[in-house]
């Protein structure tokens, strides 16, 4: 199940992460942040990332080419308090002040969130195209009975 939760303004905040450069065509971004997801997981990414402020995990879209159509870049990492020492390998993005709209996705998490983008995508939302991003807190560690919560920048 998802929703429409809120509409909110969120200050800017920095991320550190791993990255993808993909996109929705023939289902490309479904296979490369799958990949990009086993990789932060099996290889414990998080534990690497300095300056981390919360365990919460961001998949975070950005650097679209157009719209959802286009290549974007995803970058999987946590909130961080600087962009000091970012460790070889990885990406620091600050993520800009922006007005969102706030999307919660529930239940076996591989379905619901696909069909919240899916909802996103077919909507007449007014896009802002810079940063978009999915929150896997507390209530994400269980992909089968989870909740995820979605913020896609809006003007």
């Amino acid at each position: 199940m998802n929703q429409i939760i809120m509409t909110t303004e969120l200050k800017e905040f920095k991320i550190i992460g791993i990255s993808v450069r993909t996109s929705n065509t023939n289902n490309q971004a479904l296979k490369d942040i799958g990949e990009l997801f086993g990789k932060f997981m099996g290889q414990n990414i998080s534990e690497m990332i300095p300056n981390k402020l919360t365990d919460d995990i961001y998949c975070v879209y950005t650097e679209y080419e157009s719209d959802f159509n286009g290549p974007y870049t995803t970058i999987i990492g946590c909130k961080v308090s600087s962009l000091n020492d970012i460790p070889a390998g990885f990406i620091g993005r600050t993520i800009p002040e922006s007005r969102y709209q706030v999307y919660k996705s529930t239940g076996k998490l591989s379905i619901s969130l696909g069909k919240t983008w899916e909802d996103i995508w077919s909507s007449e939302l007014n896009r802002k195209y810079a940063v978009d991003f999915d929150i896997y807190g507390e209530k994400a560690k269980d992909f089968e009975n989870g909740e995820v919560e979605t913020y896609v920048s809006v003007n």
